[in-house]
């Protein structure tokens, strides 16, 4: 049986991995990787944009395994934990975790120095700074107005693991926390995405499992979008080898959800255009998790050829490259995973991701440990005034 600890290790280095293996393509079409690369199929990839003047890359190095801010997120969410040693919510991203992004200062790899992870962070993701520190924003709040997108939700996987086995309580839990960031359905594919971590630790989950769990609590136009998605993901599996039939339905799909299809970068000629992208709504859905869902439902569970599909599918890469990682490494365990990976990311990012892992999963364990005392303490109180009839009191 896959352990505890190796499940721990496996989201924290398939964040990393998942990363590092989408940030050389991202924001290409699934056309251009294909004209340009072919298909990415390792760590080992150079970033399209790399013999670009540096004001054109904006100081940034990716490829060979670099990780963005997805991975830098989610280790600061990882601290957060371990300062805490207990559950989160909105108050915490407004103390510990602002600390973590905007006051102390961590290797960041595309920029090649020690820094802090603002410096990193697109605007989106700026705003909890803006919000928490800045504006004084309730911290319950501080997501409102900001751009919906998938900015918490590529770095929630943690919350997942402080709940694993309790799906609904890693989604409650999420929301919760993720509120202080985003809102609407950027917020629930954050909610989501944890309870899929969460149930993908238990002993025995298939895919279908961790489906139906996403299915059970995602709400709106994020539910719609997982369920039509898994469907057509199921009924493609005879055809997967045909990746062009599968992105484009895949995309076919997930553009009644997430309308901005290709033209996902920002220009000076969409200054002043009205449009309803990136704004709430309850019919619409990011398109990551969907995405990264179809594609887990697609190869079977199959850990590397799932995010690699991901991945090669275009636009917002690393991050279905991430949210698919964290999922399969939650189900798999790090056995999964290359060992000359792990090593590739840990060296050029300047990282040990197995000690990451092993302290944060003693964290995890004791906060669960937490709750399961709790649990026993509140059925004896309520066996005693009889709440839980006369079996409990025998």
């Amino acid at each position: 049986m896959t352990s505890f600890r190796s499940r721990v290790r496996g989201v924290v280095v398939s964040t990393a991995l998942g990363d590092a293996m989408g940030a050389p393509v991202e924001k290409l079409t699934y056309g251009e990787i294909k004209s340009r690369y072919g298909r990415v199929e390792s760590l080992m990839t150079r970033w399209h944009k790399m013999d670009l003047p540096e004001d054109m890359r904006l100081g940034r190095v990716r490829g060979d395994g670099i990780v963005t801010d997805d991975t830098l997120m989610t280790n600061a969410l990882i601290r957060t934990y371990q300062a805490e040693g207990r559950h989160l919510d909105a108050y915490d991203m407004g103390r510990e975790f602002v600390k973590e992004i905007a006051f102390r200062k961590t290797f960041v790899p595309e920029l090649d120095r020690e820094t802090f992870i603002m410096d990193r962070l697109f605007y989106p993701e700026k705003q909890i700074f803006l919000r928490h520190v800045l504006a004084n924003a309730e911290p319950r709040e501080g997501g409102l107005g900001n751009m919906v997108n998938c900015g918490a939700a590529m770095y929630i996987a943690p919350i997942g693991v402080v709940n694993a086995g309790n799906p609904k309580g890693a989604y409650d839990e999420a929301i919760l926390f993720a509120m202080g960031h985003q809102s609407s359905y950027g917020l629930e594919a954050a909610g989501v995405l944890a309870a899929c971590v969460a149930k993908a630790f238990e002993p025995g989950a298939t895919v279908d499992d961790i489906v139906g769990t996403a299915l059970s609590l995602a709400k709106d136009g994020t539910r719609a979008a997982i369920e039509e998605l898994a469907a057509a993901a199921r009924s493609l599996r005879a055809r997967r080898d045909d990746r062009d039939a599968v992105v484009a339905v895949f995309h076919r799909i997930i553009a009644k959800y997430s309308p901005m299809g290709d033209d996902v970068s920002r220009h000076i000629d969409k200054v002043g255009v009205p449009s309803d992208h990136y704004t709430p709504s309850r019919l619409r859905s990011i398109e990551e998790l969907p995405l990264a869902l179809a594609y887990i439902v697609l190869n079977e569970g199959d850990y590397y050829r799932s995010i690699l599909d991901g991945i090669n599918s275009g636009r917002d890469t690393d991050s279905i490259g991430v949210m698919a990682g964290v999922i399969l490494g939650a189900m798999h365990g790090a056995e999964v995973i290359e060992p000359g990976d792990i090593e590739q990311l840990d060296r050029v990012n300047r990282l040990d991701l197995l000690d990451i892992a092993d302290r944060f999963a003693e964290t995890a364990a004791a906060i669960i440990r937490q709750d399961m005392e709790a649990a026993a303490t509140r059925r004896r109180l309520l066996a005693g005034i009889g709440c839980l009839g006369e079996e409990a009191r025998r």
